[in-house]
């Protein structure tokens, strides 16, 4: 029976053996893929090494550590190589330690320490039977995967700006310097500890303190103020520079294929935000400083009265205003003085007149006429200044609708007028005020350059008047001129006999104040606003309308129509008003019923000279522009010569 056993335990073994071998030959059968390498076995047993660092390619190779003993820097030859990407604490312990023998013992209810101590010790029986083998790896389908991101690159980026640039300045201090600056100091101490000393209540002390923080702070303002001015100019050009280069150096190409005809280049436009519903009724060039103009602004709608503003203006600043005065009531003319040029003479649409004073600080006129004093009683159309009298007094003169025409004169701290002409309807001056003329309004005037007392006054009737200080009793020539108010009269520059004349009629004319009728008519299809002789030029002459046209002749090179006629403004919406041209630079401002002032630049055409012949220079000087005009006058005289 044992044999049998023995047999049949043999035979089954046999059987399970054989089975499991044929499985196992089966499934760990080696499969290649079709794509797989031929290899020889010379290659088969060639060895490939690969070494794989554990160096950290951003670690920085030198650094350098100050070393104490040897009084110098030294570089670190060991780098810390190891790069940490991630951190967990955890929880868990080793199964054989003594803290899972605890842990172990703590889950088990009952059981107690010692026995369990002796069960779980690692080199017990029963841990042994218990203790699962680990897992082997497969080593035939055992695959190792591993990746690397890529480093992103490192990248310098450098930024360069343009150094600012340097002025070096020196200076030498010695003690005399020194011991003045120390004494004004002292000076000013010793006033401000008399103001102190003088105020004897209490009141009078607070009220000391505050005169002295004012002065202070108004010493102060005046130290930033001009640095602020300078800044804000510097800011206003740097916006600006695009309109700036263009004025200065910008001429229009085109002109050169263009004989008889030119254009306006708009630069800078001056507006105020508190001066929008007013109209420009005045503008004036500075003749000391030509950057600077002033503008006069009120209202010529006669039934929307209010008050008016004086604004000057600088081209360095066209942001804001460099000076603002605000008056009671509207300006409707201004001047400024040839030679002192911070007094400002203007009339007001209540017929007062004044003078203002750059110099002063202040919104208030240092001169105003009153009621008392000779006022006009109507509103004041025009104001010139004139020549210092004997006494070294400034005076200057002003016509009003009311048919004065009044000197004043600035004696000490008030203005002393003095009526020089009546105007009457029938052409006679009227001797006194108890005359039995009616009298008629004077809307402009102009005094001759070279003669002193001649003038021109313009009427409402459209009579312009020859007058002269010194003989008041009759006009010395009388011109039937418009059929309209003559708006502005105005002498040439250069030559002594030309003025020219604008009205509403749409028309302007050049008259020879020798002969009776007009030299020059030209009818522009709109009421005219200005008119305004050039300063280079004794043909050229600008004329602004009321459909928003500026027109810019140049006798010289047409006597028919105008070499420029540009559109600046919106017709429908804006009328032009005033123009002036700058004395030194070829510019022109012009000045609309909504408060705006613009300022064009004249292109070569409109400023061109006579071109000199082979060989000979060309003439220079105002002789050269009075023969130009009278060459043009002489060429309209001859047919009255010849029938005479």
């Amino acid at each position: 029976a044992k044999s049998t056993k023995a047999a049949t335990k043999k035979k089954e073994e046999a059987v399970e053996t054989g089975t499991g071998w044929e499985e196992w030959s089966q499934g760990k059968a080696l499969v290649r893929p079709p794509d797989q390498m031929e290899l020889t076995e010379a290659e088969l047993k060639e060895e490939i090494t690969r070494i794989l660092t554990a160096n950290n390619p951003h670690a920085p190779q030198n650094i350098v550590r100050y070393s104490f003993k040897e009084r110098s820097y030294k570089p670190i030859n060991v780098v810390d190589q190891m790069a940490v990407h991630f951190v967990l604490e955890g929880s868990l312990v080793h199964q054989d330690s003594e803290e899972a023998r605890k842990l172990r013992v703590k889950e088990v209810d009952g059981g107690d320490v010692e026995e369990a101590g002796d069960e779980d010790r690692p080199d017990s029986a029963a841990s042994r039977i218990n203790k699962k083998e680990p897992k082997v790896t497969n080593q035939f389908n055992f695959s190792n995967r591993a990746s690397q991101t890529l480093n992103n690159p490192m990248r310098d980026r450098i930024c360069q700006t343009e150094p600012p640039p340097r002025s070096s300045f020196s200076a030498t201090a010695n003690q005399w310097e020194i011991y003045d600056a120390y004494v004004q100091e002292l000076q000013k101490q010793e006033k401000n500890k008399e103001k102190q000393k003088g105020t004897h209540s209490q009141k009078d002390n607070g009220k000391s303190k505050k005169v002295m923080l004012m002065e202070t702070q108004s010493e102060d303002v005046t130290k930033w103020t001009m640095a602020s001015k300078i800044l804000e100019r510097t800011i206003s050009q740097n916006t600006f520079d695009d309109i700036a280069q263009d004025f200065k150096y910008f001429e229009d190409a085109s002109d050169e294929f263009r004989e008889q005809e030119g254009t306006l280049l708009p630069l800078w436009k001056f507006q105020y935000d508190k001066a929008k519903t007013l109209s420009v009724t005045a503008l004036c060039w500075n003749n000391k400083y030509q950057d600077l103009f002033a503008v006069g602004l009120g209202s010529y709608n006669f039934s929307r009265q209010g008050c008016g503003m004086l604004l000057f203006y600088s081209l360095k600043n066209p942001a804001f205003p460099e000076y603002i005065y605000p008056t009671s009531s509207g300006v409707m003319c201004l001047d400024i003085h040839a030679q002192h040029s911070h007094l400002v003479a203007v009339g007001f649409y209540d017929g007062c007149v004044a003078v203002y004073s750059l110099k002063e600080e202040g919104q208030e006129p240092v001169y105003k006429s009153t009621a008392k004093t000779g006022k006009h009683t109507d509103p004041v159309w025009q104001v010139r200044w004139q020549s210092d009298d004997m006494d070294s007094n400034h005076n200057f003169y002003s016509v009003s609708s009311d048919g004065r025409v009044v000197s004043w004169t600035l004696v000490k701290n008030e203005l002393v007028f003095t009526d020089i002409i009546r105007l009457t309807l029938n052409c006679a001056v009227s001797e006194g005020p108890e005359g039995a003329q009616a009298p008629t309004s004077g809307t402009s005037f102009d005094f001759h350059r070279q003669i002193d007392y001649m003038f021109l006054v313009g009427t409402e009737e459209g009579k312009i008047h020859k007058c002269s200080k010194t003989y008041s009793s009759q006009f010395l020539e009388t011109y039937d001129a418009h059929s309209m108010a003559v708006d502005t009269v105005k002498w040439n520059y250069f030559h002594p006999k030309v003025f020219v004349s604008c009205s509403s009629d749409w028309t302007v004319k050049i008259w020879d104040h020798t002969i009776n009728t007009p030299m020059f008519v030209f009818d522009l299809q709109a009421a005219v606003g200005d008119v305004a002789w050039s300063p280079y030029s004794s043909t050229v002459f600008a004329v602004v309308t009321t459909d928003g046209t500026v027109h810019v002749f140049d006798l010289s090179v047409n006597k028919y129509e105008a070499i420029c006629q540009q559109l600046v403004v919106d017709k429908k919406k804006t009328k032009l008003t005033h123009v002036e041209f700058n004395p030194i630079h070829p510019v022109i401002i012009v000045g609309d019923d909504r408060g705006y002032v613009t300022s064009f630049k004249l292109s070569p055409n409109l400023r061109k000279k006579p071109k000199a012949k082979k060989g000979h220079e060309l003439p220079k000087g105002p002789e050269v522009e009075v023969a130009k005009m009278e060459k043009l006058l002489s060429l309209l005289r001859e047919p009255d010569q010849n029938s005479g």
